[in-house]
């Protein structure tokens, strides 16, 4: 374990960017300046953003504090668990096969595509009538 006090790692997925930190606590983990819970009401985005603590078995040894903004709920949580995962690396470099082999330090490419003009969607395409 490295002998800073705090660890930050940034996290993206869409446009949401995550900036995380790290301290040595009890597991106290705040999102935004509110408790977990409040902030991912939905289970599945709160399991999706502590996957990387989970893996790793250190859920109960650090205190999380979370900065997030842009997208939805559920880019949130991804960005938040890219960042998890990146700070955790700086914890212990030990940590890196379990967490790539996860994939959990892969940054997430998929973006919306853009309308094109011609068409009323970025694939669909206007009825065609041959007749």
């Amino acid at each position: 374990m490295a002998e800073t006090s705090e660890f930050l790692g940034t996290g993206r997925r869409r446009t949401a960017v995550a900036r995380v930190r790290l301290a040595a606590g009890s597991g106290k983990f705040t999102v935004n300046g509110r408790p977990m819970e409040n902030y991912f009401p939905v289970d599945t985005y709160r399991t999706v953003a502590t996957q990387p603590l989970v893996l790793t078995d250190t859920g109960s040894k650090f205190d999380v504090r979370v900065n997030v903004r842009g997208g939805g709920l559920s880019g949130q949580a991804g960005a938040v668990r890219h960042g998890i995962a990146r700070a955790l690396l700086q914890v212990d470099a030990e940590f890196r096969p379990a967490l790539k082999t996860e994939g959990f330090l892969t940054r997430d490419p998929r973006k919306k595509e853009r309308k094109k003009y011609g068409q009323p969607g970025a694939r669909k395409r206007f009825q065609y009538s041959k007749r």
